[in-house]
């Protein structure tokens, strides 16, 4: 098993914030995270309740529409390949797999009571795909899911590619990029940027807490708002 390219410390830190303030830290960092980086089309967070996933990204291809050009053998061989390529990579890990059945992308699931199972044991937290999923109330707990649709049948569902580069919701992801994902969507941390996330965080929140504290004066104005913006700016 790889061992995660930060300390355990590093991630369970990145995991107590939404992934919404994710990106307000990366702005910070550097201003052209500001429109890259994160999933830029809906998806569907199935357990929306569950805490923020954060880890190293697997990825993959897959379709369903049509069954694989290959024998039953092979497509049995291409599967066990997929399930050691995400043992073997960096953990905790986040799948992220896209559908290349274009607009009819998740016509079948690959995620349901078995493969969440899997995966999770497999130890990951979670996945983010344009493709579907199903059996909601069967699914492993503790293992998020944000897909494109919820379907009912698998279809020819099948692994394509493994270990490539993917576009899943408008979000590029390389393998072993980091990722963190809520019920909000998901996005890329930069592995350089991981470190500098806290300190971000924590201006901003200094930054925010000045405004929203002139917000709840009972005398609030935009004489006020005004005067709390010029302070926020003032604070480095």
């Amino acid at each position: 098993m790889s061992q995660p390219l930060h300390p355990q410390t590093l991630l369970d830190s990145l995991a107590q914030f939404d992934t919404p303030t994710i990106c307000n830290a990366l702005e910070l960092i550097d201003p052209t995270y500001r429109n890259q980086g994160f999933t830029t089309e809906p998806l569907q967070c199935i357990y929306p309740n569950l805490a923020p996933i954060v880890g190293y990204a697997r990825t993959g291809t897959m379709r369903a529409v049509q069954g694989p050009r290959v024998s039953a053998e092979e497509q049995k061989e291409i599967r066990i390949n997929w399930y050691k390529y995400v043992d073997e990579g960096p953990k905790p890990s986040v799948i992220v797999l896209q559908d290349l059945d274009g607009t009819r992308a998740g016509i079948g699931a690959f995620w349901g009571e078995v493969n969440t199972h899997v995966h999770r044991g497999l130890g990951a937290k979670g996945v983010v795909t344009n493709g579907s999923i199903r059996d909601i109330p069967m699914n492993a707990s503790n293992f998020q899911l944000l897909a494109g649709s919820v379907m009912p049948s698998h279809a020819h569902v099948h692994i394509v590619g493994i270990g490539v580069p993917v576009t899943v919701a408008g979000m590029a992801v390389q393998p072993n990029d980091l990722i963190h994902a809520d019920q909000h969507g998901a996005v890329v941390i930069p592995l350089a940027a991981a470190e500098k996330i806290n300190a971000a965080v924590e201006l901003i929140a200094k930054k925010e807490a000045v405004i929203i504290g002139a917000a709840k004066a009972s005398n609030f104005s935009w004489e006020i708002l005004r005067d709390a913006i010029k302070e926020s700016a003032d604070i480095h």
